[in-house]
């Protein structure tokens, strides 16, 4: 069975205030040609469909052409995806019966209530049953009344929360099982602060939202989404194909594919890496304004000069944006730090929980809880990734 992973389509996003529908639509349609040619048994979209959970109108019609397109390219394919932290969950969980008699699954919510489970869709290929495990982005508080609480009364932390909703389900150990989730999956061996993120990513304060990968070993693959730079989290099979194309200037050079795996018998997986070329590449471009000024290209670009002296250039701007039509901004650098991060530091001028605490001078463990939900709450509502 030929499975499709993708992740973090983020319809509708802008970069720094740049439409990107006509980079997105160039995108698509070489996933789309990739389809037709691969004709994968089922197309996994991991979460992140839209970039705001009440997307535009553009937006939707964005999505609507993108699918149509699969079950074009691929009509016996099954489509299943899931929402993200971006999404609006009841929004994509509308008409989710009407929808999976077509073959496409789009789930929005996780069972919240006693006898409902993870939506699991199964079908079937010359070495048997292939049982796929739909899992949308989940939030402690979203479950707590299916997974219950810690003994003081509060909701679990986000590894219990999954824990205990995986082991309500009868996994076969025998038969092949897949995941599609999104959630802050650990790579084996590795802290939180040691993963590293896009500025386009939605963060939460601590990195309460980190889950071991051990919770994915009754996985035969896990098609993961939320991480936008793609990383292997436990081997070959459990990862996550990162975003389609780069949704930050953090994401400058990287190289973005689809993942393609094979399911053969259980225990063999064949994975692969479809490259993906995007309309415009995202480039940073160091160097004095003169330098800059002569790698004039039409991808985004951010300027960075580096000139030690004050320039005093009046169509300084102008001569940019002639050379870059598509400049996102101009930086500089002069190895000087503001007042500002002098008198607070690095970490503090950036770190919204810690300008927070030094504000409120001393604030107890309770508060500090309170202080992080709010914050993380204001970062999802608000999609802002810092």
């Amino acid at each position: 069975m030929k499975l499709f992973h993708l992740s973090d389509l983020h319809i509708g996003l802008k970069l720094m205030n740049r439409d990107l529908r006509e980079d997105q639509e160039f995108i698509f349609s070489q996933i789309l040609d990739l389809a037709r040619l691969e004709q994968p048994d089922a197309v996994l979209i991991a979460g992140d469909i839209y970039d705001k959970a009440v997307p535009s109108a553009e937006a939707v019609e964005c999505f609507d052409h993108f699918l149509s397109g699969l079950t074009e390219a691929v009509p016996k394919a099954s489509v299943m995806m899931i929402s993200g932290n971006h999404d609006s969950g009841p929004r994509v969980n509308c008409f989710r019966s009407v929808l999976s008699r077509q073959g496409v699954y789009m789930i929005g919510l996780p069972p919240q209530k006693e006898g409902e489970r993870i939506e699991k869709v199964t079908l079937q290929d010359t070495y048997g049953p292939v049982h796929f495990y739909l899992l949308p982005f989940v939030k402690p508080s979203m479950v707590r009344e299916l997974a219950g609480t810690d003994e003081n009364g509060n909701s679990l932390s986000y590894e219990e929360t999954l824990r205990r909703l995986f082991c309500r389900e009868t996994i076969d150990p025998s038969a092949r099982n897949v995941l599609v989730s999104h959630q802050f999956y650990l790579p084996a061996g590795k802290q939180a602060g040691e993963v590293e993120r896009m500025d386009s990513e939605i963060r939460t304060v601590g990195n309460i939202d980190g889950i071991s990968a051990k919770l994915l070993e009754p996985f035969d693959y896990a098609a993961l989404g939320h991480i936008h730079k793609p990383m292997k989290v436990a081997g070959e099979t459990r990862r996550y194909c990162g975003t389609p194309l780069a949704c930050s200037v953090s994401e400058a050079g990287q190289k973005k594919y689809v993942v393609m795996a094979e399911l053969k018998e259980k225990g063999r997986i064949e994975v692969s890496e479809l490259p993906l070329t995007p309309l415009r590449e995202i480039r940073v471009i160091k160097g004095t304004f003169r330098e800059v000024l002569e790698q004039g290209c039409g991808d985004y670009v951010t300027a960075v000069l580096t000139d030690r002296n004050d320039l005093d250039i009046l169509d300084m701007q102008d001569r940019l944006r002639s050379a870059f039509p598509f400049l996102l901004e101009i930086r500089r650098e002069t190895g000087e730090r503001t007042a500002y991060e002098a008198a607070a530091g690095p970490e503090q001028a950036m770190d919204p929980f810690g300008l927070c605490c030094s504000f409120l001078k001393e604030t107890d463990e309770r508060e500090q809880e309170i202080l992080r939900d709010v914050i993380n709450q204001v970062r999802e509502e608000t999609g802002c990734g810092h």
